[in-house]
């Protein structure tokens, strides 16, 4: 084991597409840990999905040994993390695991939003921070103008700013000698009772639960019992090691090293990111502090599109949640669907990510309700209650409602702050602050409905800003909103699985949309079928399609207008009487083109 002055333990930081993955490549390749026919783009991120999109979704950690100008060796601890705002908890996890972190500004870019909420955070927990203007051989590269963002947007020092191209390998030897000299080493007694950080773990289909830990004091071997404190489940380790690419067992990890524990944890779920382990025998006299349970935020109901495939879509939600602990689901059942799962997730990413899972790796077919927030409802009998599903909304017991509001900060040119401003306040917001950061570019701070933004509000701001704006949000808390529930109905009959929660100016505007959206999909019938939207009794929108008429009066040529009547007549009873016995069958692609498709 190397001394602890020989260690460093640092993470990247950046916005998304910023390069931290390319990065993380070239910092591999160089440390040679990986043979060079093995070696592929993005090769800390294991999962199809990462590479097809381009983003990194499960933090991982790597051991890099480097030979230093000054004739030691060092072992670098790299910790990578997600980029996306679904998963700032795991991030604060990996930024809590490590002494230092790169701060990684692409050089056509600048600094965004992201950028800057990651830097506050690795400042909230001490971390010396060395600031990385990646992608400087392209013709667009200002580094000149990004310097001067350093220093006048996140007060670091651009002198201390390394340049590389994480592309090209340009500028790497120097950046690993700028995290050998500017990271401090990490401190901690070897002798202490055992106190370590999980920041993160995965699930693994011969060992059970890799644990990734990142060890504060003591040291823990093969053979030793431990104990999770949030938890209080113990178990005993079966394999202790360090992670290069692959792992590497080495009977034991002390203080100040990032490795992994296997201990015959049989589901994800019994191991919560954010968690102390200590030993049992002499357990540490308080955990890490930091640890808090991820709520979901955004809940959505599964179903198979053939109900015939529901025990294959149970048996792949159960393998996906060995994998990912924050995935909250439970059964659900719908008239119009047949059974399936009402799910909890951390955000919108998340819930793109479980769908592609769910058909690509799982080969499921499946039909997502539209997402929705949970709700804080006041009921007129003074019992507080949270509703996250439109199917238990209690109608006319409801004293008040509350709903879930984010602080958004979006960084943006200057040039396109008027529409920006525009479709924030006409989805509720309201400006809390404005701050130029410099000629061509503004911060703009919200407090808006997460309700809000699940539909359409990102690709709008991408289209109205032509790309350029940078987004970020947190959650801050409930507060009051004036919320209805939206029935939609088929022929007077109201279908379960497109009911919708949501605030009552907006109400028209969706039954709107929904009732235009089903009139396309709707396959005539021989009689007139009216499709509604509701609040309670009161109808707000009606489509109709039309019966498909056969023409009774071909047959009559010349003769008594009554006799036509008469047959128009006998026709019309025939629909009527029709009208009361058909059913309407709502086709998969109705639903689909309800729940796929953005709000216009």
């Amino acid at each position: 084991m190397a001394e602890l002055k020989y260690k460093r333990n640092f993470c990247i930081v950046a916005h998304i597409d910023h390069g931290k993955s390319t990065l993380a490549d070239r910092l591999i390749q160089k440390a040679k840990i990986i043979d060079e026919r093995q070696m592929k783009n993005q090769i800390l991120d294991n999962m199809d999905i990462e590479r097809e999109r381009g983003i990194t979704i499960k933090s991982q950690a790597v051991t890099i040994p480097y030979h230093a100008r000054d004739g030691h060796d060092y072992a670098l601890n790299f910790v990578d993390t997600p980029g996306h705002v679904d998963f700032s908890y795991e991030v604060s996890r990996a930024i809590a695991s490590c002494e230092g972190a790169l701060l990684l500004i692409d050089a056509s870019q600048g600094v965004e939003s992201q950028t800057m909420s990651n830097m506050f955070m690795a400042l909230e927990h001490d971390l010396t921070i060395v600031p990385v203007i990646n992608k400087i051989d392209l013709p667009s590269a200002d580094i000149p103008s990004i310097k001067h963002q350093i220093e006048h947007d996140l007060g670091l020092d651009p002198a201390d700013a390394q340049l590389v191209s994480a592309k090209t390998g340009e500028g790497i030897d120097e950046l690993f000698e700028a995290i050998v000299l500017k990271f401090p080493p990490p401190k901690g007694d070897v002798n202490a009772p055992v106190q370590a950080l999980i920041f993160d773990c995965h699930y693994d289909d011969y060992r059970g639960v890799i644990v990734h830990l990142r060890m504060m004091q003591g040291r823990i071997r093969v053979g030793d019992t431990v104990l999770m404190m949030h938890n209080g489940s113990s178990h005993k380790v079966e394999q202790v090691g360090i992670f290069k690419i692959k792992y590497e067992a080495t009977g034991a990890l002390e203080a100040g090293d990032v490795g992994y524990i296997i201990a015959g944890i049989k589901t994800v779920s019994d191991v919560r990111v954010g968690d102390t382990v200590t030993s049992s025998e002499n357990p540490a006299a308080q955990a890490l502090p930091g640890f808090k349970e991820v709520k979901p935020v955004v809940y959505s109901s599964i179903y198979p599109m053939d109900s015939n495939d529901y025990e294959e879509l149970r048996s792949s939600m159960e393998r996906l949640k060995l994998n990912d602990a924050s995935l909250v689901y439970e059964k659900d059942n719908s008239v119009a669907l047949g059974n399936g799962f009402r799910c909890g997730f951390l955000g919108l990413l998340h819930l793109e990510i479980i769908e592609e899972r769910l058909e690509h790796d799982y080969d499921q077919a499946v039909i997502f309700t539209a997402p929705s927030v949970r709700y804080k409802v006041l009921l007129s009998n003074g019992e507080e209650t949270f509703i996250d599903n439109p199917a238990e909304y209690p109608e006319g017991r409801v004293r008040e409602a509350e709903e879930p509001y984010i602080k958004a900060s979006i960084i943006t040119p200057s040039e396109y702050i008027g529409s920006i401003i525009a479709l924030c306040t006409e989805k509720r917001g309201t400006q809390s602050n404005m701050t130029y950061l410099d000629e061509k570019r503004v911060e703009i701070l919200y407090e808006m409905p997460l309700a809000e933004v699940l539909f359409d509000f990102y690709d709008r701001l991408k289209s109205y800003s032509r790309g350029y704006a940078s987004f970020d949000y947190e959650v801050i808390g409930y507060r009051p909103t004036q919320l209805v529930k939206i029935d939609i109905l088929i022929n007077g009959k109201p279908v379960d699985a497109l009911a919708q929660l949501t605030f009552k100016d907006n109400a028209s505007k969706h039954a709107h949309t929904v009732c235009a959206r089903l009139k396309n999909e709707i396959s005539r019938q021989q009689f007139k079928i009216a499709i509604q939207g509701a609040i309670g009794s009161q109808i707000i929108a009606r489509e109709t399609v039309n019966p498909v008429r056969k023409d009774v009066l071909a047959k009559c040529y010349g003769g008594d207008i009554t006799r036509k009547r008469k047959l128009l007549e006998k026709q019309k009873e025939g629909k009527k009487r029709m009208k009361m016995v058909g059913n309407v069958e709502l086709p998969q692609s109705a639903f689909l083109a309800v729940l796929r498709e953005k709000e216009e």
